[in-house]
């Protein structure tokens, strides 16, 4: 049996170290807004059916 719990614990640490990582994320990194702008063609506005 403590294979079983050694096994366990290490996956707890593992599920415990990626929460962590994904909670730094979520609370450091602020995404950058910007304006993006796409040129289209006016041959493809244009087009007569």
């Amino acid at each position: 049996m403590p294979t079983l719990f050694r096994f366990l614990f290490i996956c707890a640490l593992i599920a415990g170290s990626i929460y962590g990582t994904m909670l730094a994320l979520v609370t450091f990194v602020d995404p950058v807004e910007r304006d993006v702008t796409i040129r289209i063609p006016s041959e493809r506005i244009n087009e007569t059916p």
